[in-house]
């Protein structure tokens, strides 16, 4: 056998190895994500809101006075799963997203397991893309956590039956649960940039729970540039200015533009801080 043919044959023999490690690299990651005691808790407590909601409305009953979502759940139990969703957007899916992204890198170098991490054959964009993927993981498994409660509850406090969009047409509760799908599936995906900022912000420090400060500090100064009505030149560039655009899956039919412009800016914001991130953990000094 020539060389260049046994060097040819040991590449061959390499490559599934390298793909077990890999893919071993990405379970152990999601292993360690949901299995930390902080992330069951959250998970918990995201559960607990379509609950909380759900009780509220049944001992209120239909005569609360509320708009929106939140006033149409009395009638059809489907739309717990929504106004639950649509309420826990701006504060408790970002929180859990804030704590979890925050705590990804910075977490693991507080503990000193980092610099092995980082000498592993895996490699570190490896590592950062397992650290990414599971940050993308948990913000499905959030919002399908609320989705499911609320489906649960819903269906159990209330009736159920054909669902009247916000365009005034109706649709069958099929149509109805597979469009509650797409909302939660739409959210997931806008929570992915600031998911991507925590993760940047991690990189650059050994406190979790400064990662954890600055990534909330950076969503509520987001929050506040967009709500200030002077700075509307600005707001569509600003990560949080679509995120309810998910309600426009709730019409006949769905109005798609301002979600695809809201998918496309979350995309916009995790390509530049991943690559942040991929530049800071790339040259990270780990002697």
């Amino acid at each position: 056998m020539s060389p260049s043919e046994a060097t040819a044959d040991a590449a061959v023999a390499v490559r599934p190895s390298a793909g077990r490690h890999t893919l071993a690299l990405f379970i152990s990651e999601l292993r360690l994500v949901f299995g930390r005691a902080r992330t069951q808790v959250g998970l918990g407590v995201l559960a607990a809101v379509p609950l909380l909601i759900g009780i509220a409305i049944k001992i209120t009953g239909s005569e609360g006075g509320t708009d929106g979502f939140i006033g149409q759940i009395a009638g059809n139990g489907l739309f717990l799963i929504v106004a639950s969703l649509g309420l826990s957007l701006p504060f408790f899916l970002p929180t859990a997203v804030t704590v979890i992204s925050g705590e990804s890198l910075a977490g693991e170098a507080s503990l000193g397991t980092l610099r092995s991490l980082l000498t592993a054959p895996a490699g570190r964009s490896r590592l950062l893309a397992a650290k990414m993927v599971a940050l993308a993981v948990f913000c499905l498994a959030a919002t399908m956590t609320i989705w499911i409660s609320g489906l649960i509850v819903g269906f159990i406090l209330f009736p159920v039956g054909d669902v009247l969009l916000l365009s005034g047409s109706t649709v069958s509760l099929g149509n109805g649960l597979l469009r509650a799908f797409g909302i939660a599936i739409v959210i997931s995906l806008s929570l992915l940039g600031l998911a991507g900022i925590g993760l940047f912000i991690s990189s650059l420090t050994s406190t979790p729970l400064a990662a954890m400060a600055a990534t909330f500090g950076t969503f509520v100064v987001l929050g506040i540039l967009t709500a200030i009505p002077q700075l509307h030149a600005i707001h569509p560039w600003l990560l949080i200015y679509r995120w309810q655009s998910f309600a426009d899956l709730l019409r006949d039919p769905p109005y798609w533009h301002e979600i695809v412009r809201n998918l496309l800016l979350q995309a916009g914001y995790l390509a530049v801080f991943y690559t942040a991130a991929w530049a800071r953990i790339t040259s990270r000094d780990i002697t």
